[in-house]
């Protein structure tokens, strides 16, 4: 069995949360400890804990996770200037909530992102 999350309880409207986007495959709201100007995360309403755990009928989840972070970039004015999507996957890659999230970050400049 997959231990529930705060996620969990933020897609049943359990615990408040800054809710941008929600349908009935995925749910997104403002980080509590943003990074950049607009800090949103995307996450799929199917609890999956890590990149690890997608399974092929998870495909079109995963999709809508991209369409929708194109929407919220447009709603937030910042898919012009650009922005920034992350998954981070189990605690070397710096994942912290075992429920997979796409950052959605921008509003600023970012600069480049250091890969080794």
């Amino acid at each position: 069995m997959v231990e529930e999350t705060i996620f969990s309880k933020i897609i049943r409207k359990e615990i408040p949360a800054d809710i941008v986007y929600q349908d009935d495959l995925v749910t997104a709201f403002r980080d509590i400890s943003p990074r950049a100007p607009s800090h949103i995360l995307i996450i799929p309403n199917k609890l999956i804990p890590t990149v690890n755990d997608v399974e092929q009928e998870d495909e079109l989840m995963l999709g809508r996770m991209f369409t929708a972070a194109r929407k919220i970039a447009k709603d937030e004015g910042i898919d012009e200037d650009g922005y920034r999507l992350i998954m981070n996957c189990n605690a070397h890659g710096g994942q912290e909530v075992y429920h997979i999230h796409m950052h959605l970050l921008g509003g600023r400049p970012l600069g480049p992102l250091l890969l080794g």
